[in-house]
């Protein structure tokens, strides 16, 4: 039996979870196709998700079409749950792109359908809710044109739009601009193909075009479009049909070496981890000992294969499959699997812009909601759960107001916990200015710790993050651990720049280094004030990296979103000046008609005041799209915006020292 991992994509509200219910539908899997809004479908299985009618976590669902097992993936479609998105996106072995046929395409669907390109992962487009009213065909193939990919070919035809008898008609070879369609598209890949067809076109056969249809489809070079509604099934056996010949199935041997990566962790009614994995190569058993972290080694304890709509007790997971383990306890997102696993390639998507602060409604449970929000943080790790103990306050990031909504209602009915939020802001970076190098030797004051420890910090370029080096002079100066401890931490500690904000895209090298080898009095066991340790390296690495950095100087940068405005064309002038003070930079402008269309970038902080004001200033008649991308920053100018600190503060020596020593 063939695998074939499948995520189902698309912007809010397109339909991708009705689409899934009626492929599980025909696939025989369910007797009946649920509704959203009434939350009875397979994957909205969260009481949140039944309630709101909307798609929160990514669900995996499974069903059999001939010899091939697909694997669905529903994946939500609001901007506020990318992460979710983010999180299949390396275990997928194609894509279905949902399109509305009424709303077409949308701002988070450029977003995806650029990212799954980026990531070379197939797609097929499946323009839904034909039977609607307002649905488009030739229209909508040409924005698709324009605003997704060139390389699309619609598979059929759809007649009778925007009525409940809406149908979709496949092409066949028997459609002669069909065929002459796939020449076109595909000859543009396949010199051979083209060659061929110029010297005696009844040569090359239909069978030969769908093979090279289905070949080219796999690497991501044209894409197939199909029409159809999912409420009435009309085209789903035709995007079936197109799922299991042009997407590839997957690859791996399952007697292969251990190598899988895990996708997402969720816990169980006891509480307890559950890893869900997708494996590339090899076979993991029960009763395996797993390693899925640097040295972290685990028992698996029990598994679940997903296969014909659920996921069912097993003994072993093999290659191409996707499996839930349990016994891994401190597994995390992201963490591969095997001793040749596979890891997340860093993130696809702009990391959230903003943050909040979790405000108990009763002090008394602090220590409950710190439990509460990091299980929530072990399930999606971009919330980024940052604790000031200081001022004993508890920080999330968010994409959006309505995750707020749905942690918020989350800590309720899964913990019995009341919160509220205060104000939300936008979060920014830092990246440093120019070179600082900063040492601090053993036994010579002001280090008061058993460690030498210098360090050189640099600028490095955009989307680099942060790289840690050795100076060829120190290697093999000390033990590896003192290494890797000074490594930590300089990555630790950058989560804090001089203002507050993670620093990044930069280079730090160690310059220098020192210890005192482990030793005693006579006649005496282990004495650490003679001795150098990890905690040395740990408390002393932070004093002298902060040091380095405020000798480079750092610039604050705030994230910006990509926008998509609509405006009447006699409503220009007004708008263009309220773009400008909020410092919107258009980068594209044009007139359609009796409209005037700019395409540009929006700093994250103003998009909520542009939407505000759009209304006023456009009659009620202008449309704003905006959507994160790739990260995307620019300097922030004026006042500069600071963060509190979390830390133990080593920009004031005193303080930090205060701390850090009546710790020790």
């Amino acid at each position: 039996m063939r695998n074939l991992n499948l995520g189902i994509l698309a912007h809010v509200d397109a339909g991708k979870t009705t689409l899934t219910e009626r492929l599980l539908y025909a696939a025989g899997v369910i007797d009946e196709i649920g509704n959203v809004d009434d939350g009875n479908t397979q994957t909205d299985s969260l009481a949140l998700e039944q309630k709101r009618g909307i798609s929160i976590k990514s669900a995996v669902v499974s069903f059999v079409v001939g010899d091939l097992t697909i694997n669905l993936m529903d994946t939500p479609g609001h901007p506020d749950f990318i992460a979710e998105v983010e999180r299949v996106l390396n275990v997928l072995d194609g894509a279905v792109l949902v399109v509305s046929a009424v709303d077409g395409v949308q701002a988070q669907t450029r977003v995806l359908m650029r990212t799954l390109q980026r990531l070379n992962i197939p797609i097929l487009i499946f323009v839904n809710k034909i039977d609607r009213s307002g649905a488009q065909y030739e229209g909508l193939l040409q924005s698709i044109s324009e605003r997704l990919t060139q390389t699309i070919i619609p598979m059929g035809s759809a007649t009778g739009l925007g009525t409940r008898g809406a149908l979709y008609t496949p092409h066949t070879a028997a459609d002669a601009d069909f065929t002459s369609g796939l020449v076109d598209l595909l000859a543009d890949h396949d010199d051979a193909l083209l060659a061929a067809y110029v010297n005696d076109e009844a040569k090359v056969s239909y069978g030969r075009l769908r093979g090279e249809l289905a070949a080219q489809t796999s690497k991501d070079l044209v894409h197939p479009v199909f029409f159809g509604s999912a409420i009435t099934g009309a085209g789903v056996d035709s995007l079936t049909a197109g799922i299991t010949e042009l997407l590839p199935a997957s690859g791996g041997e399952a007697d292969g070496p251990v190598s899988g990566a895990v996708f997402k962790v969720e816990r169980g009614r006891a509480g307890e981890k559950i890893a869900y994995v997708r494996m590339f190569s090899g076979t993991v058993r029960t009763r395996d000992l797993l390693r899925f972290r640097r040295d972290e080694e685990a028992k698996v304890t029990a598994i679940r294969v997903f296969d014909r709509g659920s996921a069912i007790q097993r003994d072993a997971v093999t290659a191409g499959q996707i499996g839930m383990l349990w016994g891994l306890g401190d597994v995390k997102f992201g963490d591969a699997i095997g001793t040749k696993g596979t890891a997340p390639e860093g993130h696809y998507f702009a990391p959230p812009s903003l943050e909040t602060v979790v405000v108990p409604s009763s002090p008394a449970t602090k220590g409950s909601l710190h439990v509460a929000l990091t299980q929530l943080a072990d399930q999606d790790p971009l919330i980024d759960l940052r604790q000031d103990d200081i001022r004993q306050e508890l920080y999330v990031s968010l994409y959006g107001e309505v995750q707020k909504e749905v942690i918020q209602a989350t800590l309720a009915d899964d913990f019995d916990l009341n919160v509220t939020f205060r104000e939300t802001t936008t979060i920014c970076i830092e990246q440093p200015v120019g070179t600082g190098a900063a040492v601090e030797i053993i036994d010579k004051e002001p280090n008061p710790f058993l460690a030498t420890v210098g360090l050189r910090v640099e600028p490095a370029p955009v989307d680099a993050g942060v790289e840690f080096r050795l100076a060829s002079e120190v290697l093999g100066t000390m033990p590896l651990a003192f290494f890797n401890a000074v490594e930590d931490t300089v990555k630790e500690t950058l989560h804090q720049g001089l203002y507050g904000w993670q620093v990044t895209d930069c280079t730090v090298t160690m310059t220098h280094t020192g210890y005192w080898p482990r030793q005693s009095h006579a006649h005496q066991g282990f004495n650490k004030s003679m001795s150098s340790t990890g905690a040395d390296f740990r408390s002393l690495t932070p004093l002298v990296l902060m040091s380095a950095l405020e000798q480079a100087g750092t610039r604050v940068y705030e994230p910006m979103q990509r926008f998509h405005l609509e405006i009447p064309a006699d409503t220009f002038g007004a708008t263009i000046p309220e773009l400008a003070r909020l410092r919107a930079v258009p980068q594209t402008q044009e007139m359609r008609g009796a409209s005037y269309v700019l395409d540009g970038e929006l700093p994250a902080a103003r998009v909520h005041e542009l939407q505000q004001q759009l209304p006023a200033l456009t009659r009620g008649e202008g449309v704003l799209e905006c959507a994160f991308d790739r990260c995307r920053y620019q300097q922030v100018g004026g006042k500069i915006p600071t963060r509190p600190r979390t830390d133990n503060n080593p920009l004031d020596r005193k303080e930090y020292l205060l701390h850090v020593m009546r710790r020790v």
